[in-house]
């Protein structure tokens, strides 16, 4: 650190640049005099309308990218709804799997999960021109969207085929991934962190989005998996042996991955040539690759104890340690000096004992996370047939997780197809007793009438994947007796539960306001009405649900106090009395539930009196 003085009052601008830059990361450009903000970038993030600018930059720019950050930035009304049928262990489970367009879910965990993700991993359309991708068009209303994509089924899929022929081949890809990844960027805790795995059709796309939506500076590595076992000789070309997982910080400074686990073939490099008894060691150099000019303390004698010659470094290196240390290491028998005793220059022993962790080297080997071939196999082992063209194996998700998390952290996976994260989470917990928890989102793309899936009774990728899920959970469990959370909760997107007059009753005429006393749609249930009230309140959807009764009427009660719910009609001032002695920090009703308008003012003061820190709302 610098002794001077700066002399200069503080450059505001820099310090605003900064400030933005924590805000809108992907706002900062170069500009003439080094950083510099993009105004129209942020225009566009202040707008609900797209924002014209043609100023030049350094940046990636394709059509359709302004629409791509509107789309993020819009609001949606939609919501979650709860399939206790396809769960396990509803009420009690932290895992979550969500069935639905995951643009459209992204943006509804935005309050319940904002900084709460420690590690996302992802395996997106990798745009081969074969796969699909998600057309967003928020310009087009649904009927159209629906015409245009050629997908009308009750799920309102908004998956198209992207063939290489196609004009905007690359431009859709980036608009399909660009919002999706912005908003997975406000998930993240400050020290999480991210998992992006690609080929090379668009890895340098995605890494250019990447930087400019995480901050260049929070770019980790490229890591190079090496897939596949034997070479794919029909290619035309070269044997595609290689895909990636580009890594990206929330914040470069304050993620680090942990160290791995040393293997039996890391530990087979110590031995015990000496039989020295505090067992097997390995050796480093004792020279380290500075001079006697920049290190002259380093540069002195040492005497071989064998020989008794007087020992100096080469001119070009110096010892790697002070005369105090070597004095130490000749007290604790440190020094190696060759079978025979007679090396011209000593190494340290290190003991296997002391060995630490090891680090994750940038190139992962199908030996160790697995191989496509793999994946295959280890599907198979839960069904008779193998569903899916592509996954990826569960070693490799494993070694991800394990790189990136704790016991206790949550997880994300939003283009989790076949349930592969969920199974390798199992896995990591099993192995170190842990609690991590899982959020999958995966639209419910049909799997055709053609396909074996369908003649083996699955509908969906969804379908699918939930079994998958069970089937690993059961194989996990009986193969290690592991005591985890080994269910999950399903939920399903779908259109809001309230009525449009909710939203926009200035739309409605008067004379029609009678036909909606209720806002809420006649079909939906309580646990709708409570899942949409949990993310309306921030509240993550895996907190702890039970069920009462309180003068006989039915109330939820999320995380003990945390949030009570009664949806029941004829609430009154006796219910109000007995709910306030459980001192909830926030009570919800039905706006139709209370027997009286009178009724409903009685049980706000009674709440204000008996219980004077419970929020109360209604719906």
């Amino acid at each position: 650190m610098s002794d001077k003085l700066d002399l200069q009052s503080p450059d505001l601008v820099n310090q605003n640049i900064e400030k933005l830059a924590a805000l809108f990361p992907n706002c900062v450009t170069e500009g003439p005099q080094g950083k510099s903000i993009d105004f129209d970038l942020l225009r566009q993030e202040l707008s609900h309308q797209v924002v014209e600018g043609t100023k030049e930059r350094y940046r990636l720019e394709w059509p359709g990218k302004k629409e791509a950050i509107v789309t993020a930035n819009l609001p949606t009304t939609k919501t979650l709804r709860p399939v206790r049928e396809d769960s396990v262990d509803f009420d009690t489970t932290e895992n979550l799997y969500i069935e639905g367009d995951n643009l459209e879910v992204l943006k509804l965990l935005q309050e319940s999960y904002l900084g709460k993700i420690k590690m996302i991993y992802i395996d997106p359309p990798y745009n081969t021109g074969k796969d699909f991708v998600y057309k967003d068009n928020f310009t087009k209303v649904e009927q159209e969207e629906l015409l245009e994509s050629g997908q009308k089924d009750e799920y309102n899929h908004r998956l198209v085929a992207n063939p290489e022929t196609a004009g905007r081949y690359h431009s859709d890809w980036l608009s399909m991934m660009y919002p999706r990844l912005k908003l997975a960027r406000n998930l993240l805790k400050e020290d999480g962190v991210i998992f992006i795995s690609i080929d090379d059709n668009e890895v340098d796309s995605l890494e250019k989005i990447c930087k400019e939506i995480f901050g260049e500076i929070n770019f980790i590595s490229k890591l190079v998996w090496k897939k596949r076992v034997s070479p794919a000789n029909d290619s035309q070309w070269f044997s595609s042996d290689h895909e990636y997982l580009v890594v990206l910080a929330k914040n470069k400074d304050l993620w680090y991955p942990n160290r791995l686990e040393r293997n039996e073939k890391q530990n087979s490099y110590y031995t015990n040539p000496d039989n020295d008894p505090r067992g097997p060691w390995n050796s480093a150099a004792y020279t380290c690759n500075k001079n006697k000019d920049e290190r002259p303390n380093l540069y002195y004698p040492i005497i071989n104890p064998t020989t008794g010659e007087e020992i100096w470094p080469k001119e070009t290196a110096v010892w790697a340690y002070s005369k105090e240390t070597h004095a130490e290491h000749l007290k604790e028998n440190l020094l190696y000096w060759g079978s025979d005793g007679k090396s011209k220059s000593p190494r340290k022993k290190q003991f296997l004992t002391e060995a630490k962790r090891v680090v994750q080297r940038s190139i992962l080997d199908y030996s160790e996370v697995g191989s496509t071939q793999s994946a295959t196999l280890e599907f198979l082992k839960l069904f008779d047939h193998n569903y899916f063209t592509y996954t990826k194996p569960i070693e490799l998700i494993k070694r991800a997780i394990i790189l990136s998390t704790s016991e206790d952290d949550l997880v994300l996976d939003f283009f989790s197809g076949s349930g592969t994260f969920a199974h390798s989470l199992f896995e990591v917990n099993a192995h170190d007793n842990g609690k991590r928890k899982f959020l999958l989102v995966q639209i419910p793309e049909n799997v055709g009438e053609k396909s074996q899936a369908y003649k083996d009774g699955y509908l969906s990728i969804c379908d699918i994947a939930k079994e998958r899920i069970r089937r690993a959970a059961k194989k996990v469990k009986e193969e290690t007796g592991a005591d985890i959370d080994y269910g999950f909760r399903v939920y399903r997107l779908d259109s809001s539960n309230m009525q449009d007059v909710y939203y926009r009753p200035q739309d409605m005429e008067q004379g029609t306001l009678d036909l909606f006393a209720d806002h809420i749609k006649p079909e939906r249930t309580a646990d709708d009405l409570l899942a949409q009230v949990m993310l309306d309140w921030g509240l993550p959807l895996s907190l702890k649900i039970e069920q009462k009764y309180i003068s006989g009427k039915k109330v939820f009660q999320v995380a003990g106090n945390s949030l009570m719910a009664c949806f029941d009609s004829g609430i009154d001032e006796a219910f109000a009395k007995e709910i306030s002695s459980d001192k909830p920090l926030r009570i919800v009703f039905r706006d139709a539930s209370f027997r009286s308008d009178t009724a409903k003012e009685n049980v706000k003061q009674l709440l204000k009196q008996l219980s004077p820190e419970t929020e109360m709302k209604v719906i």
